[in-house]
């Protein structure tokens, strides 16, 4: 799974990592469990064993499967991307070593002309991490998921990391979070979540977050109203489309036209 995205938040996806693991509420209805189903069940070798069924459904069974042969697919992409780093896992994970970690961060660092977006549910691994490197990797952003004010410790994680850009994915919102502290958090998306189950989200939920980005100066991106069906509902917020982005993303953007 590597390539042209619709996700509306970035331009590509890289997975050099498979298989993940449920971890808090959000992960209920992840939509990368449903599709890793389905590619296991395709006869991909790299989703092998990466869910298994219970319930009747299909869940994340914890197993991890490295790709080496992914790591190097950035590098041969020469135009300019957004690149969502491992939506198909999180690459801190605690089953992925820190060697590999190290690979893809190099990976990163050599195909500068990109900019790269890691996003975990496990920030404190994140930062426990990037305390063994010396430099801030200037074009790869980093953030963590918050789906209700149950898991703002996560917020207080990231913002221990150094990094270009600081991110807050309020994705799939759960609850209401009405005045979180977004001190050093330079972006944030919100969404709510969409497929099979989907967990309804309240406009009231997303005005509150909004509310927050203008006192602390953060770049607002609202993805989805989401439903079994998101596209009935779309991405509208008041009568408009809010697709707020970094100021370092012009610039990437500006080298790819």
């Amino acid at each position: 799974m590597a390539g042209g995205s619709d996700i509306e938040w970035t331009d590509a996806t890289w997975n050099p990592v498979a298989g993940c693991a449920m971890v808090s509420p959000g992960c209920t209805n992840c939509y990368a469990m449903r599709m890793a189903a389905r590619l296991q069940a395709m006869g991909l070798a790299k989703y092998q064993g990466t869910t298994r069924k219970s319930g009747g459904r299909a869940i994340w069974s914890g197993s991890i499967r490295l790709d080496v042969n992914a790591l190097s697919i950035p590098l041969r992409w020469r135009k300019p991307r957004l690149i969502f780093v491992n939506s198909m896992s999180d690459l801190f994970h605690e089953s992925v070593p820190d060697t590999f970690v190290s690979a893809v961060w190099s990976v990163m660092e050599q195909a500068h002309w990109h900019q790269f977006q890691v996003l975990t549910k496990r920030p404190q691994r994140m930062a426990a991490f990037l305390k063994t490197r010396k430099t801030v990797t200037p074009n790869v952003w980093l953030g963590t998921s918050v789906e209700s004010a149950a898991y703002l410790d996560r917020i207080d994680a990231i913002r221990e990391v150094s990094a270009a850009v600081r991110f807050i994915s309020f994705e799939p919102l759960l609850g209401a979070i009405p005045k979180p502290n977004l001190r050093g958090i330079d972006w944030i998306i919100v969404g709510g979540e969409s497929g099979p189950g989907a967990r309804p989200v309240e406009e009231k939920w997303v005005l509150d977050l909004l509310s927050a980005t203008r006192k602390y100066g953060s770049s607002f991106f609202f993805k989805q109203w989401g439903g079994p069906v998101k596209k009935r509902r779309g991405r509208l917020l008041k009568g408009r489309t809010w697709d707020e982005m970094p100021a370092t993303v012009t610039a990437t953007r500006q080298r790819a036209a």
